[in-house]
């Protein structure tokens, strides 16, 4: 029997990964979240939660903004990437990947510098005299630790993780279909609507969830663009941990905060599967 298992478990290495690395976190922060600092069952863990639920409303309404820029933003750059020729789109994709290839911090930190009271943008903007003068002292524009910068810093990060979904999906798409529906007297518009849109529902559907769960979850973009101004439940878990030194309340944030990225992705993926059954072709 033990060296049946453990066949299996070398015929399939992405079951020992699975449990190192997935399942048994989730046991542990599942064991915290019940528990408390003398390992006692409790639930006190859990009725401490809504003293937080701003701060998870305030997380998902930054996560659900972010997501729809990327959106706005993203499909577009990807649908026009996808009409260029084929080495074109290498490039093009090179350039959304390049950023990536950078460190999450460095990235990050560097708007800082950008946004500054005394950085780059207020640099140019004094040279070309666009700052208001007080008392003969130039005042500069105010946008680091906003709720402004911080949704930067979330577009900026994650753009990528919306645009290559996208792009995937469209350079897979049937061209066949687009000439059925020009011989049917489909304009451009209703092509797009009609033909494009819904085929390419799954690459949206992956690339919103590649953006809103991260975005959620956040707490580096909130500590260095918002500059504790803006204060998301992932910087509350990362007190708990780093700070407060409580284990408990920080993984029974963590477990709340995954139920309700889980019910959201559900949501999604079931409504790409009432398209799927629909087909999802509508001309």
């Amino acid at each position: 029997m033990r060296n049946s298992l453990s066949r299996k478990i070398a015929d399939k290495p992405y079951l020992l990964w699975a449990s190192l690395f997935i399942i048994a976190p989730l046991i542990m922060v599942v064991y915290y979240s019940f528990t408390n600092y003398d390992g006692a069952f409790t639930f006190d863990n859990i009725t401490a939660i809504p003293q937080y639920a701003s701060a998870i409303l305030l997380s998902i309404i930054y996560g659900v903004v972010a997501t729809v820029i990327c959106l706005v933003i993203g499909y577009p750059f990807a649908y026009f990437i996808s009409k260029l020729k084929a080495n074109s789109q290498a490039m093009m994709v090179l350039l959304v990947m390049l950023p990536m290839w950078m460190n999450f911090l460095i990235r990050t930190y560097s708007w800082m510098t950008i946004l500054g009271d005394s950085g780059v943008i207020n640099g140019i903007l004094s040279t070309l005299g666009l700052l208001r003068e007080i008392d003969g002292e130039l005042v500069p524009l105010h946008m680091l630790n906003t709720s402004g910068a911080v949704i930067l810093g979330m577009v900026y990060n994650f753009l990528p993780y919306m645009i290559l979904p996208i792009y995937s999906v469209l350079t897979k798409m049937d061209e066949s279909l687009i000439e059925a529906a020009q011989d049917l007297g489909s304009d451009r518009a209703q092509i797009m609507r009609r033909v494009v849109m819904p085929l390419s529902l799954p690459g949206v559907l992956s690339g919103i969830t590649m953006v809103f769960v991260p975005c959620v979850s956040t707490f580096y973009i909130t500590q260095k663009l918002g500059g504790g101004q803006v204060v998301l439940i992932g910087d509350i878990i990362e007190t708990q941990f780093q700070q407060a030194n409580n284990y408990n309340l920080g993984a029974s944030l963590s477990l709340i905060l995954m139920i309700l990225i889980l019910a959201c992705l559900g949501i999604m993926n079931y409504l790409g599967a009432d398209d799927e059954t629909e087909g999802g072709l509508i001309i």
